[in-house]
């Protein structure tokens, strides 16, 4: 059976809310896998003029996605260049802030707490399926302090997640993704993509790969990860002499800003299998004539 059930699991989780500013629904659904290894962040008030929406695809277990859809709108908030309204500078240095966060004792500890059993081969605790409560984890005042500890010398989870998030302020939409997770807009009915796939076998990301000392085999980062940028899988992570953004698999996003219209329907944030259906977030504009 594998990784795979021999039933899908098609019961499904789904939530809405609304503000004045926006209105959403998101829905997810197991289906083969042998765990639901997807989470999502949904904070139409980030704050007073800024809604906030993820969608976080796990691989190798939960708890990289889970920790994202905990602490990634957070870090957004807490950087320089938010103050300043620059959103893309602040979610761009908010997805190498996970990698960062997750290593050593404090990582190994939050990462124990978001799981509820321990992976015998990995030692690293996975969960069920598991979204964020509404409102909880925006008004955090934390700095991270570091803790010494038995895992202090944690290098961070083997496991991974992709992040897509979609921040709306005003009729400026930011987008930021990293991974083969996917952000649509409807704009007059037509479908516009918003982020891109990042594929081993994508040019720029061979050569990123290579020069970092790994190697593509069936598609795969070093035969095993079908993605060349996710949040986590810190094993691709290790060459010393580079920088976050040029190691073998990279936290590094894109970025992708586009102002609003009122040809702007709405956005479709998912992870891949939507695209074969495993979750949805949905998020609509309120349009100034409507």
């Amino acid at each position: 059976m594998g990784i795979y059930l021999s039933t899908p699991k098609t019961e499904k989780f789904s939530e809405d809310g609304e503000n004045d500013r926006v209105r959403y629904g998101l829905s997810s659904m197991q289906g083969w896998r042998a765990a639901m290894e997807d989470a999502h962040a949904a904070y139409p008030d980030l704050d007073e003029s800024t809604s906030f929406f993820g969608v976080y695809d796990g691989h190798g277990g939960k708890v990289v996605a889970k920790f994202c859809a905990k602490y990634l709108h957070q870090q957004v908030l807490k950087h320089e260049p938010y103050a300043t309204g620059d959103i893309g500078a602040s979610v761009h240095r908010a997805f190498f802030r996970m990698d960062e966060m997750m290593r050593g004792q404090r990582g190994w500890r939050e990462l124990a707490i978001l799981g509820d059993k321990i992976d015998k081969f990995t030692g690293m605790i996975e969960g069920l399926i598991w979204s964020p409560k509404g409102g909880e984890g925006i008004d955090q005042d934390d700095d991270w302090a570091i803790e010494e500890g038995p895992h202090s010398d944690f290098s961070g989870p083997t496991s991974g997640s992709t992040a897509c998030v979609a921040i709306l302020r005003n009729n400026q939409l930011v987008v930021a993704n990293a991974g083969d997770s996917r952000c649509v807009i409807s704009r007059k009915g037509q479908a516009y993509n918003l982020s891109r796939d990042h594929k081993p076998d994508l040019e720029a990301e061979k050569e990123r790969i290579l020069k970092a000392g790994g190697f593509i085999h069936a598609g795969r980062v070093n035969g095993s990860l079908n993605l060349s940028r996710a949040i986590g899988d810190m094993e691709f992570k290790q060459n010393k002499l580079l920088p976050a953004e040029k190691q073998t698999v990279s936290a590094n996003p894109d970025i992708n800003t586009v102002e609003l219209c009122d040809d702007d329907d709405f956005l479709v944030l998912a992870c891949d299998g939507i695209w074969r259906p495993s979750f949805l977030l949905f998020v609509r504009e309120y349009l100034t004539d409507a």
